[in-house]
């Protein structure tokens, strides 16, 4: 057990650099008056007072959390109503709708969001329809409600992914009783099944509440030309406000948020904890019978998720896909007559273009490969331990969750700018590499050891009995048998890496362009034919990452 403490303390040590470094030059940066680089720069308090005298911040802190709790609001209900028909009933198509109603989730929300505006936005091809019709647009997506519904529809999957696997393993008698009783399916979901999946329903509300507040695409997109700032956009703004980086403006928020997520990620702690009570009233022996919709409630569930899937899905990318291959769109233009390739062949004559779709590949296939093995270091390291290291683990693992990848790119940046032998890192893609490591590491994390608990704990004792190691153990039973899980952990960490823009916006260089954060950058020029031909890249580079999961047996939906 020696070499296993000693693995577990380096693996913590390592971690907790790579972890709480960047936080910490948060927290030191906040507290200058200038970039921690400057010769003029001196302890104080003069960044707090700043920022918090400043309407805007305020400004910004009550929409994010208005954002935040509508997004819930929105999500929870429908993800949960979504999970209770895909799981519960003997709706059809199921096979496919389990893989469908995930999709949303895997694309980034930049590339959603600029679906929004070319399909439902103010001169979008079905604002347009719509108006000849009636004589007018009956939504506005620039506005805060339009971010709520957008981003609460985009976040669906998230809440879907825990309701589904806790409604998996509720066995269906009182179900059952209940429609014997004279219960419809609908008085059936809300008055039996619900109550016993609420602990996963909470759990996916903290989820989403975070996860509104490190939003920075939708809010980007669809806020910033109506002058509606959410903290992420916030920070993101005050990159030159002054004319040169207000670095230390931007780590007061940065601090800000940590404090509000920190208290939600221990939460999240606290309710994984108790995950296996999701499912407490089920059993080994437990009988799971699906619920019998009728003709009727077929047509009814089918045209709820068909419409769902119309808006989240549909929607956004048939908008990309039709402005990706037209010169112009909006109020009188032929799109017949704008269809053109052109926008992929500009795209192609622009080296920093196509180095952004080169490095996005790289780093999310060799890169993915990469972290997988990072991710099961780390794993191993807290397999089987249910000491008080195993809990510091668990605290490291999650800290990264408390902040956005906004937040996380920015940090480190200022990172390979502070310490001297990493500066040679920044200009390169390891750098970019290194905070998508950071970023994914929760959910990489979740990924390896879901596929590390499969190993029977009896192999593991056979081979320790035998005289062998720790390692032994680990490289000759544990490793063999989780790696056909390894490949499926690597095409969905892929994904991740493929869908991630706000991460690189600082890191982002000649050399070190990503899909993502051109696209950030590409926004403020408003070169929208080229954004429209990344959005289809990244589009169908995550379809096929998704099919490749699929194919290798990962489970998306468990």
């Amino acid at each position: 057990m020696g070499n296993a403490s000693a693995y577990r303390i380096i693996v913590i040590t390592l971690l907790a650099i790579a972890v709480l470094a960047p936080v910490g030059l948060i927290i030191y940066q906040s507290f200058l008056s200038a970039a921690f680089f400057s010769p003029r720069a001196h302890v104080g308090l003069d960044a707090y007072r700043y920022v918090f005298t400043d309407k805007n911040f305020y400004r910004a802190l009550g929409t994010t959390a208005l954002f935040s709790f509508g997004m819930v609001a929105l999500a929870v209900p429908l993800g949960g109503l979504l999970a209770f028909l895909i799981t519960r009933t003997d709706i059809k198509a199921k096979r496919w709708l389990e893989i469908l109603v995930l999709v949303p989730m895997f694309i980034s929300s930049i590339v959603l969001a600029f679906g929004y505006t070319v399909s439902v936005g103010p001169t979008g091809f079905l604002s347009l329809v719509i108006r000849d019709l009636v004589g007018f647009v009956p939504w506005n997506i620039y506005s805060l409600a339009g971010m709520i519904v957008i981003g609460g529809l985009s976040h669906v999957p998230h809440v879907y992914l825990y309701v589904s696997a806790s409604m998996k393993n509720l066995p269906s008698d009182l179900e059952e009783a209940a429609r014997t009783s004279g219960a419809n399916i609908w008085q059936v979901s809300r008055d039996v099944t619900l109550p016993m999946v609420l602990p996963a329903l909470i759990f996916a509300a903290a989820l989403n509440i975070l996860l509104g507040f490190e939003t920075f695409g939708i809010p980007l997109v669809l806020g910033d030309p109506n002058g509606i700032m959410v903290l992420t956009t916030y920070i993101y703004k005050l990159t030159t406000l002054f004319g040169t980086p207000t670095y230390q403006l931007m780590a007061v928020v940065a601090v800000v948020l940590i404090l509000i997520t920190l208290p939600l990620v221990w939460i999240q702690r606290r309710l994984l904890r108790n995950a296996r009570r999701y499912a407490a009233m089920g059993g080994k022996g437990a009988r799971v019978a699906t619920l019998k919709l009728g003709k009727s409630g077929q047509i009814i569930a089918l045209s709820i998720i068909g419409l769902w899937l119309f808006i989240s899905v549909g929607l956004p990318i048939g908008g990309i896909t039709v402005r990706a291959f037209v010169n112009a769109w909006g109020e009188g233009v032929n799109l017949w007559d704008q269809l053109t390739f052109s926008n992929f062949d500009h795209l192609l004559e622009v080296p920093s273009l196509v180095r952004g779709i080169i490095n996005t590949v790289l780093l999310s296939v060799v890169g993915g490969a990469v972290a997988v093995g990072i991710y099961l270091l780390v794993g191993l390291a807290g397999h089987r331990n249910w000491g008080v290291s195993n809990t510091v683990l668990d605290y490291l693992v999650l800290l990264p969750r408390a902040l956005p990848g906004l937040v996380i790119g920015l940090a480190f940046f200022w990172v390979f700018l502070f310490v001297p032998f990493l500066t040679p890192l920044r200009p390169t893609l390891a750098s970019l590499f290194i905070a998508y490591v950071v970023v994914g590491l929760s959910y990489g994390l979740r990924l390896l050891q879901g596929t590390l608990m499969q190993v029977a704990p009896e192999l593991e004792e056979s081979a320790r009995t035998t005289g062998a190691t720790i390692g032994r153990t680990w490289k000759d039973v544990v490793i063999p048998i989780v790696r056909p899980g390894l490949a499926g952990a690597w095409a969905l960490i892929m994904i991740i890496f493929l869908r991630e823009y706000a991460t690189g916006v600082y890191l982002m260089g000649a050399g070190t362009e990503v899909i993502g954060s051109l696209m950030v950058s590409l926004l403020q020029t408003g070169a929208m034919n080229t954004i429209a031909a990344l959005s289809l890249i990244s589009i169908v580079l995550t379809g096929a990452g998704l099919a490749l999961a699929l194919r290798l047996g990962a489970k998306i939906h468990d």
